[in-house]
């Protein structure tokens, strides 16, 4: 009897794995042609003279707010000089982003044919992390010195927990994030539960956008912290059940387990140093998912759908 199980369990694990196949293979068959417009490296190289010309081609990079002159200055500014440096010295050429964004696209127009290519653009920002892309229907630009590697020295200054994340890698990760928030509904998140859904549909949506990045990516840890909140799920979920957290309008829950934080703070001495930041994203990811296999749902459907109708169809209750 085992046996038969087990062979039952692999076949239908194959079968599942050749429609994964299947997909994959129609999605990379969408016509989609990506190319970034580097003005960082067209500014980094251009003399005063050629300012008019690169209005031309970058009028939404200048703000009709600064004078010539002040351009003019940008260009010989010493900071913004060796800020081109070491972005060209990183990315002579940016193939590589050009093609995950190409496989995110063409997962983007298959689930949502509405969708259109936007004009790309990279750009320096003076390491505004706090905006690394900007996502709009038309033109969407990547702050390319926000991703020069985690440690680098440009970095000194920011929490090793943020800079952790400002690496190649996650550039066509942050995209899919960006994107994510201009279908996820509804917004309005008032319970800690909202919070957690939120989150979980966003690194869903992720599943299916780039699902030639890891779990770790995805979401943003090490595979290390991923292992960890892997094996202690079910204590955590245990730990916002038994303490009626789910309900909870209390907005301190969105900074101890949600927002960015080098751990999560469960308030447990042996426990809080060992985990990673923003837990219940993790949680909330766990529950959509469980809510997905139980449930002939589209994704549009899910990630408009409420987070307690989403919670409660999930039937989610990892083992101990």
């Amino acid at each position: 009897m085992k046996n038969i199980f087990l062979f039952l369990f692999i076949t239908v694990l194959c079968v599942s794995c050749k429609k994964d196949s299947d997909l994959e293979k129609e999605i990379s068959n969408i016509e989609i042609s990506v190319a970034i417009e580097r003005f960082d490296l067209a500014f980094a190289h251009a003399k005063p003279n050629q300012l008019n010309a690169l209005k031309e081609t970058f009028p939404f990079m200048f703000s009709n707010k600064y004078e010539d002159s002040f351009w003019i200055a940008k260009m010989q500014d010493t900071l913004q000089v060796e800020l081109n440096e070491e972005v060209e010295k990183k990315y002579p050429n940016l193939n590589l982003v050009e093609g995950e964004l190409k496989s995110l696209f063409q997962h983007m127009k298959f689930y949502f044919p509405e969708f259109n290519v936007p004009r790309l653009v990279s750009a320096t920002s003076f390491v505004d992390y706090r905006n690394k892309v900007i996502v709009t229907d038309t033109i969407s630009l990547i702050s390319i010195d926000t991703y020069l590697g985690s440690t680098h020295p440009f970095y000194n200054g920011i929490q090793k927990y943020l800079a952790a994340n400002f690496t190649e890698n996650q550039i066509v990760v942050d995209f899919a994030s960006k994107y994510a928030e201009n279908y996820i509904y509804p917004k309005q998140n008032q319970t800690f539960l909202d919070e957690m859904i939120y989150f979980g549909k966003q690194l869903y949506f992720k599943d299916k956008m780039i699902p030639f990045k890891t779990d770790a990516e995805k979401i943003g840890y090490t595979q290390e912290q991923l292992e960890w909140s892997k094996a202690n799920e079910a204590q955590i979920w245990s730990y916002f059940v038994e303490r009626e957290l789910l309900f909870s309008t209390d907005a301190k829950l969105v900074n101890r387990f949600i927002t960015e934080a080098p751990f999560s703070k469960f308030n447990l001495v042996e426990i809080d140093k060992e985990s990673p930041g923003r837990i219940g994203q993790y949680i909330g990811w766990q529950i959509v998912k469980a809510y997905m296999q139980k449930n002939e749902v589209s994704l549009k459907e899910m990630l408009s759908n409420e987070a307690e109708e989403i919670f409660n169809k999930s039937i989610y209750k990892p083992e101990l």
